[in-house]
């Protein structure tokens, strides 16, 4: 239930973010006027993160920012920046098992005009979604020289019989069946409601198999519990169907993640709805990304069943903060999936038109200007340019 006029919180982010979420909530907004005439309208309210938080406040996610998200349920978040190495969780996974927004919704489609490095890119539309809640990103781990990892050591060492070097850090890898099932049941009902044809489990499990093998068994599991009269595994498909896909079902199948890799590669246009445990989703996703050319130009949204958070995929990239270079697209893109969120799709297709008017215009910002051997348009001009195929 959305009212006509929600309170959305967002944050402006590091490095690149406070010019393309700015950006972006111009064109946001542009469109919400154009579909609805000044009947719909986002409240938006800033609300404090990372490294402006930190130098204010002394806390990169301050605990008046916790509380709002936690009212508000919707974010609307710039890149915020993981220093490698440092003491302390990404404020991405925070929020993400705060909220317990167990959905990332990664999207990847060719844009024409883009440079890719395939022979046939428009064969790329992929959703991938990604469990957000479990797997190595829950951040369950010890350094090496930690008195917690000796313990750790210890215990493996006299109970379980499993020797660990002294010199080793240690993470623990949780795989959940209720994890499991849920994102299974989001990522098929997403593909038969939008009539998508595949459902291609990635994980593992042929090493991991208690876990990534598990992810893989319970999702088979829930697929055929739940939506028997709508599917058609692949074991199915060459045993009872002669390898024809019949009418109207959706296949579902899967695939170890080295071979995934190669396969999205070699052949893009045979896969359609990827489902992956937490890190192999990361690493699809972005490697589906520069399939298409261009991984500034996806954005991704973090669901639940009471929220949710929209980002770019892409990261703070702060050697061109403050330069008017960098592309929002990704921000914008994430915008797309929030109005879709809530249910105001005229917004969200007249933002696609436009940003396909744009590049196929060659406006563009210099990440992908460069390609196309024309000359680039700044941050807040790519927003400018938008707003104007908007509102024709």
């Amino acid at each position: 239930m959305v009212s006509d006029t929600p309170s959305i919180l967002y944050v402006l982010g590091d490095g690149i973010g406070p010019e393309i979420t700015r950006a972006s909530i111009s064109v946001i907004d542009a469109a919400i006027e154009k579909a609805y005439g000044g009947n719909k309208k986002i409240e938006w309210i800033e609300v404090s993160a990372g490294e402006e938080a930190e130098k204010k406040i002394g806390k990169r996610l301050p605990d008046e920012t916790l509380e709002s998200i936690k009212e508000h349920r919707l974010l609307f978040k710039g890149p915020l920046e993981t220093p490698v190495g440092k003491g302390f969780r990404s404020l991405n996974v925070t929020i993400r098992l705060m909220m317990d927004l167990y959905a990332n919704i990664r999207p990847v489609k060719y844009f024409k005009g883009l440079e890719s490095p395939l022979r046939n890119p428009e064969k790329v539309d992929l959703v991938v979604f990604r469990e957000n809640t479990d797997d190595l990103y829950t951040g369950i781990e010890w350094q090496a020289q930690s008195e917690e990892a000796g313990r750790l050591r210890a215990f493996l060492n006299d109970s379980l019989g499993v020797k660990v070097s002294d010199d080793s850090g240690i993470g623990i890898k949780p795989i959940s069946k209720m994890k499991t099932q849920r994102i299974t049941r989001m990522a098929i009902k997403y593909a038969l409601q939008n009539k998508r044809r595949s459902v291609t489990i990635m994980h593992k499990g042929n090493i991991m198999k208690y876990t990534e093998g598990a992810f893989r068994e319970w999702a088979y599991e829930t697929a055929i519990s739940e939506f028997r009269n709508d599917i058609v595994t692949e074991e199915e498909l060459y045993s009872k169907y002669n390898g024809t896909m019949p009418s109207g079902k959706l296949l579902i199948n899967d695939r170890i993640a080295d071979n995934m890799f190669q396969q999205v590669i070699a052949k893009p246009g045979l896969y359609d709805v990827i489902l992956a445990p937490n890190l192999n989703g990361d690493y699809i996703s972005d490697a589906a990304g520069a399939l298409i050319g261009d991984i500034g130009v996806l954005g991704s949204a973090n669901i639940g069943d009471t929220g949710g958070m929209f980002e770019a995929v892409h990261g703070t990239a702060p050697k061109y903060a403050g330069k008017n270079v960098a592309n929002p697209a990704g921000m914008i893109k994430a915008g797309t999936l929030m109005l879709e969120f809530i249910g105001w799709t005229e917004a969200k297709d007249i933002i696609d038109k436009a940003l396909d008017k744009a590049i196929s215009a060659k406006k563009v910002t210099q990440d992908i200007a460069r390609f196309m051997n024309v000359e680039p348009l700044g941050t807040k001009e790519f927003a400018e340019t938008l707003v104007g195929f908007i509102k024709e």
